[in-house]
């Protein structure tokens, strides 16, 4: 029996912990909208609502990483990497949903305080759950960030920082239903303000998750100290002359670099080859062996 390639092996790592938060996920479903709704909470049921997100893009990533792992085939001859930055972009923009109609939530009913509405005050049990979600999330999102920078998994990354912020609105909503239920009547719009304020901190995970995504998915050109790199490392052939018409950019977890390059041109096509072949190898010593490298080969001018 043969063993699993490193991609397989990595495909089933992310399945393993997508799985275990999806499961996390769907048990706080299953207690946070009850909670909510017994505990006359619209902080918990919104935080419910992120949950079930939390749920759903857990769903989005096990399907897009499946397809990410595929190779390369005749209409996408640079595999199918983009797919899970894709992934990682939906998250982002569900999140940015939930953030949105969190703050949404939370104004209206602050608002309608402000008209002189009395809010109904929070039960315990909403305070248990908000409590409950705190640590679980927590955790699950040490696991997952751990996991996702091994695996190098920007769609695990993405889901960890999902997770904290589900544990972030958490806290939110353990302080505004703490406040209401122990300062009296006066102080449950604490409730919906505390969930306003947690939705600005969720927006602002989900834009620093997809601006990056967005950048892959343009086709924005490696960092600047990996192009300087790239330069350097070409430079040391001292057969290889000005390293021109560099372009970078990123496929999933791969890098993709071409350019061109001058060189002698009374070598021997056997002897450029070797050259350009070390060039290559060098670089997917840097870069992983699944780096695109496309070298164009001029002869020097004299």
């Amino acid at each position: 029996m043969t063993n699993p390639s490193p991609e397989k092996q990595r495909e089933h790592q992310i399945y393993k912990v997508t799985i275990i938060g999806s499961l996390v996920s769907l048990f706080l479903i299953l207690v946070k909208f009850p909670a909510g709704i017994l505990g006359r909470s619209s902080a918990m049921i919104a935080d419910a609502v992120h949950s079930l997100s939390d749920f759903v893009t857990d769903i989005i990533v096990i399907a897009f990483v499946r397809t990410s792992q595929k190779p390369k085939d005749e209409k996408h001859a640079y595999g199918h990497g983009k797919f899970e930055t894709l992934a990682s972009l939906i998250i982002g923009i569900v999140l940015l949903g939930v953030g949105l109609g969190i703050a949404w939530n939370g104004a209206t009913t602050i608002y309608s305080v402000i008209q002189g509405e009395i809010l109904p005050k929070p039960s315990i049990i909403a305070f248990i759950a908000a409590l409950a979600t705190i640590a679980s999330k927590e955790i699950l999102y040490h696991y997952t960030i751990i996991k996702g920078k091994k695996l190098n998994s920007p769609a695990l990354i993405a889901n960890a920082w999902h997770h904290r912020s589900d544990g972030l609105s958490s806290i939110g909503t353990a302080i505004g239903i703490g406040g209401a239920i122990f300062l009296g009547d006066k102080w449950t719009v604490l409730d919906p303000l505390a969930a306003l304020v947690v939705s600005f901190f969720i927006i602002q995970v989900a834009l620093k998750l997809t601006k990056p995504c967005l950048d892959e998915l343009l086709e924005r050109s490696l960092p600047e100290d990996v192009i300087k790199e790239i330069e350097e490392t070409v430079g040391e052939f001292k057969d290889v002359y000005q390293l021109h018409n560099l372009r970078t950019r990123k496929i999933g977890n791969y890098y993709a670099i071409e350019f061109h390059i001058r060189m002698d041109g009374n070598k021997s096509l056997e002897e450029t080859h070797a050259r350009i072949t070390e060039i290559e190898l060098k670089l997917k010593e840097l870069y992983g062996n699944n780096t695109y490298v496309t070298i164009h080969v001029e002869p020097n001018k004299s």
